[in-house]
């Protein structure tokens, strides 16, 4: 099984992920790159640093998993804990070889020019730094005027907001840049929602292909599932948990080589679509109501709208969004039934399960392995997990606790959800 995934579509999932975490507004990212790039050109700057910029735009909120603190940065000017994300975001990206130059510019886009001025890092990381900062900004401001398409009614105000900055927060070259191409109604127009595509397909011609290799690969499917485990210390290590556990078990159904490292990449990015769900939700200490279930339903099909988008991922889009699927065909978000599961998505259902109900969650405590085999037993009468899985975690029920769970031991009580 070989896979050709190129670099560009894998930065455009990770920005729709990170994207998600606006819940009602996943374009943050985009429009900041958008912006950010059209400021570029008005500075002259050549096609590298547009590119470069716009990489940076799109993942500069790579730190933020949280919908608590999205809402605040996007609703405030400056805040004093907004430098948090700057470094887990930074640091995020130097685990991954193919963004690690991004590091540098996502670590500073909080940082005041005159502070950035003080520091003495490099003239060129300064103004990029300071760019994204400044764009960021301009789309925090202009937010509320989008959804009613006012926007143009207001470039005065947003302009005057951005000036009264100069040379403390950003530099004055760039808020000269801002004001000038701030002029034109095209400047805000390729904003909307239906211009986006078109403007990041044309930024896409203009960059050469980039292949990925499977180690590499490997390594953003590490950074996307860091990001969403991030989103609650209830869910901590949840993504990379169920990948442990669902290679061990696949290890031991004829699937190896490749086509073993693909299913663990698809088992890291199984919950993307948890990013969109509200903090205050999904840390509920109560059964959630009809509605809420709903909204918690569509994690999965995110899921699957976002990995399906990138050409040559589409079978890992299927068994990375289908671990809520059951045999009898009751499950969701797709309703499949035991001939249209694969052994990979059925293993994923398997180790989702089992590693859930073996973290702790506001709801309960975690269960001890005898008591999530006993809850695998129930759910197979019922025709909702393969028993030929559930059999061999009976067969293999220490060695599949401890790669569900990093070898520590759990113990638990009786409220079963997941």
């Amino acid at each position: 099984m070989s896979i050709q995934i190129d670099m560009r579509q894998m930065v455009l999932l990770i920005a729709g992920s990170i994207g998600l975490v606006g819940v009602d507004d996943v374009l943050h990212g985009r429009r900041v790159a958008i912006l950010a790039v059209q400021c570029a050109a008005r500075l002259g700057w050549d096609q590298a640093a547009r590119s470069l910029l716009l990489d940076a735009g799109l993942l500069h909120d790579i730190g933020v998993s949280s919908t608590r603190v999205h809402r605040t940065l996007v609703n405030e000017m400056d805040w004093a804990e907004s430098g948090l994300h700057c470094e887990k975001g930074s640091l995020l990206l130097k685990s991954s070889s193919r963004l690690a130059h991004l590091a540098p510019i996502v670590l500073h886009h909080h940082t005041h020019w005159d502070d950035l001025q003080q520091q003495g890092i490099d003239p060129d990381l300064a103004l990029h730094a300071n760019l994204i900062y400044l764009a960021d900004r301009v789309d925090a401001i202009a937010r509320p005027f989008y959804p009613d398409d006012s926007v143009l009614m207001h470039v005065e105000e947003i302009s005057s907001r951005i000036e009264r900055h100069r040379g403390t927060f950003f530099a004055p070259e760039l808020v000269d840049a801002f004001i000038e191409a701030a002029r034109a109604e095209a400047f805000w127009m390729v904003l909307d929602p239906q211009c986006i595509p078109g403007f990041l397909s044309e930024m896409e011609l203009q960059t050469d292909e980039q292949r990925l290799s499977l180690d590499e690969l490997k390594e953003l499917a590490h950074v996307l599932a860091e990001i969403v485990d991030a989103k609650s210390h209830f869910t901590s290590e949840h993504s990379l948990s169920v990948a442990n556990l669902t290679r061990y078990i696949a290890g031991h159904f004829d699937i190896s080589g490749e086509r073993l490292d693909y299913l663990h990449v698809a088992a890291l990015m199984h919950d993307l679509g948890k990013l969109q769900i509200p903090d205050e939700l999904l840390e509920s200490t109560q059964h959630l109501v009809p509605l809420e279930l709903v909204k918690m339903k569509r994690h999965s099909f995110a899921t699957y709208q976002l990995l399906n988008g990138v050409t040559g991922m589409e079978e890992l889009a299927r068994w990375a969004s289908q671990h809520h699927e059951s045999l009898d065909g009751s499950g969701y978000p797709f309703r499949r039934s035991a001939e249209e599961l694969s052994i990979e998505s059925r293993i994923i259902k398997v180790a989702d399960i089992y590693q859930a109900l073996a973290q702790d969650r506001p709801y309960r405590k975690p269960l001890a392995a005898p008591e999530i085999l006993s809850h695998l037993r129930q759910i197979q009468t019922e025709s909702k997990v393969d028993p030929v899985l559930v059999d061999f975690v009976e067969q293999n029920l220490d060695s599949c606790h401890w790669a569900a769970t990093g070898g520590r031991s759990l113990r638990g009580e009786h409220v079963i959800q997941y």
